[in-house]
This record gives C-alpha cells, sequence and structure tokens, in this order.
C-alpha cells in the first residue's frame, strides 16, 4: 500500500474537491457524483491518480451497513407482500438485457463478449466469465465502466427532477445508536472476509448486508449510519469508478462506447415504461419500482432511494433479486445460446 503511495495520494483530494463543488453546486448524491467526475477530469487532464487501495471496499462496507439498517420487521413484510411482483420485475428486466443483446450480436460483435458485457449483472463476476469463455474482456469491462457511471450520472438527477426536490433537502435521518453500530460495524467485516473465502459475489457488499439486515429484523432496530460515514462510502465509490477512465479509454474503439451508451440508455428507457406499468398494477409508486428494476449498482440506487425518501429498503430488495436471478441464469443462458449457435451452424 505505501509502496503505491506515490499514485494514489491525491485521488482523496481529488474526490473531496469534486463533492464540496457538487454540494455547492446542489448537486443529487454529490459525494459520489462530484468525486467520480473529478476523477476522471483529472484522469483524463493526463494526471493518472490511481484507486485508493481498498478504497472501494471500504465505502462498499459502509453503504452496505447503511442498506441493511433499513430491513425493519415492517419493511421485510411490504417485500414479503410484493415478492411475485419483484420477481416477475427481476425476470422482465433479464429478459429487456437479452433481447439486447440479440440486437448487438445482429450488428456483428461476438456473441460471448456481446453477452457479458451487456449482462446487468456484477462487474467482477461478468469479467471472470469472460476469461474463462475467452471473451474480450477489455471490452466487457468498458461497457460495465460506462453503464454504471451513465446511471450514476443521468438516474439520480432525474428523479430529483421527477420529485420537484432540492438536491440539498434531505429527509429525517435517524440517530445512531452505536451499541449496536459498533459491533455490526465489526462484525460486517468479519462476515466479508467469510464471504470471500466461501466464494460468494460481492463480498464487501453482501455479506455486511446480511449481517445488518438479520440483526436490524430480528431486533426491529430503527436507527441509520451517521451521515459522515455515508458520505466517506460514497467518496471511495466515486473515487473507484473514476479510476477506470482516462484519455486512452475513451480513444480505444469509439464506435464500441457509442453502442454502450445506446443500449444503456435505452435500458433506462424500457425500465421506466415497464416500471411505470408494474407500479399501476401492484399500487406501489412508479419512482420507487423504477429504481429497483433499474440495471445499475445496487448501491446508488440505494442511495437515491434513501435520498427521496422513496422506500430504501423495497429498492434494494428488488436489486438484490435482480442481481440473484440475473447471476444465477446468466452463465446456464449463454451455454444455451451457444449450443443453439453451433447446432444451427451445423445444420446449415
Amino acid at each position: 500500500m505505501f509502496s503505491t503511495f506515490k499514485t494514489w495520494w491525491a485521488t482523496p483530494l481529488v474526490g473531496v474537491m469534486g463533492a464540496l463543488l457538487a454540494s455547492a453546486a446542489n448537486w443529487p448524491l454529490p459525494w459520489i457524483i462530484g468525486s467520480m467526475l473529478a476523477v476522471i477530469v483529472v484522469r483524463c487532464c493526463g494526471w493518472t491518480i490511481a484507486e485508493i487501495p481498498n478504497g472501494r471496499k471500504s465505502g462498499q462496507w459502509l453503504i452496505a451497513t447503511s442498506i441493511g439498517l433499513h430491513f425493519t420487521q415492517a419493511v421485510l413484510q411490504e417485500i414479503a407482500g410484493h415478492f411475485a411482483l419483484m420477481l416477475a420485475a427481476a425476470l422482465l428486466t433479464l429478459l429487456l438485457a437479452l433481447g439486447g443483446i440479440a440486437i448487438m450480436r445482429r450488428q456483428g460483435m461476438d456473441l460471448t463478449t456481446a453477452y457479458l458485457a451487456f449482462m446487468p449483472a456484477n462487474f467482477a463476476e461478468m469479467i471472470q466469465l469472460g476469461m474463462r469463455y475467452q471473451a474480450n474482456v477489455s471490452q466487457i469491462a468498458a461497457a460495465h465502466s460506462v453503464r454504471l457511471v451513465l446511471i450514476v450520472l443521468s438516474v439520480p438527477p432525474g428523479m430529483f427532477l421527477l420529485m420537484h426536490m432540492q438536491p440539498g433537502v434531505a429527509p429525517a435521518h435517524l440517530a445512531a445508536d452505536w451499541r449496536w453500530l459498533a459491533p455490526m460495524l465489526a462484525g460486517g467485516v468479519l462476515v466479508a472476509l467469510l464471504w470471500k473465502r466461501v466464494g460468494l459475489p460481492n463480498p464487501w457488499m453482501f455479506g455486511p448486508m446480511a449481517l445488518c439486515a438479520t440483526i436490524t429484523a430480528v431486533f426491529d432496530l430503527h436507527m441509520a449510519l451517521p451521515t459522515q460515514l455515508s458520505h466517506y462510502g460514497q467518496l471511495m465509490i466515486g473515487c473507484a469508478l473514476g479510476s477506470f477512465f482516462d484519455r486512452g479509454f475513451f480513444r480505444r474503439s469509439p464506435a464500441y462506447l457509442a453502442r454502450v451508451v445506446v443500449f444503456t440508455l435505452s435500458m433506462i428507457a424500457c425500465t421506466c415504461l415497464f416500471a411505470w406499468l408494474f407500479a399501476g398494477l401492484a399500487g406501489l409508486p412508479a419512482l420507487s419500482v423504477a429504481l429497483g428494476m433499474m440495471p445499475g449498482s445496487t448501491t446508488e440506487m440505494y442511495l437515491t432511494a434513501e435520498a427521496l425518501d422513496l422506500g430504501a429498503g423495497m429498492v434494494t430488495a428488488m436489486q438484490i433479486m435482480r442481481l440473484v436471478v440475473v447471476m444465477l441464469c446468466a452463465e446456464p443462458l449463454l451455454r444455451y445460446w451457444q449450443r443453439r449457435i453451433g447446432q444451427g451452424r451445423g445444420g446449415d
């Protein structure tokens, strides 16, 4: 860590400056959007500041703890009552992605690369599958990076606009009870390490979240993470996202990056349309359902829901359902599709 200090020492400073400027400009989620944009701009100007070692992990750990604190007994009852809707929404998101992948394949993309690049699943798992199936890993990484950044830049501002709410105005924040929070934070680290050792996906997000959600539900706790810790978590994640980009990234295959942008914006538009239909059937707020179905990161969608008081627990549960459905189906569907193509060619 200290041997590489000179490559990343400025990253948190740049991120903080970006976050403060975004806060002054009343941007939504300034600590994640402002820091991310500041790091991207600095890197594109030629100063290739690096990602902070373990910064993203520490950010995920804190945000995951904050997410877990939303799973009170009342929220769990609401989730149980809408389980069928959540499953249907997750399956629909998967079908939308498959339709988009088929279009990309018709434009000449290799099936495996297109499939893993445009599947709305966890970044790391798709790259691992890409290496296993000998796909174009750089294109997969580029597609997921652009997808996450586009959704972070477009969805939260759009939601604030639709809610006619000033980004600086936040809903009432619950107090932190350190008698519970301190052991939950420490336990979250241990669970994340165990989660990783077992080989389960996204350990620094799902591990602490599972622990905190369980404790919150069992004891029906009503508290929140202190704002300063939430800001730190957002800062670390924003800096990590920004570190994927530099001038070379945007110079490589601009036509491919343009296709990624069109695909992502189309997914956002289709998701909003179907969310409106689902919300009408279930009697739920359309914006909450849209955030739950959005093919972005659970972290950013949760933070948007929390900032707008849109049922963060329900949004998070829908995002987890989407990830579980996609991760369970992704590899079997890819193998089936590959077999179908092989059989089709063999029969020509």
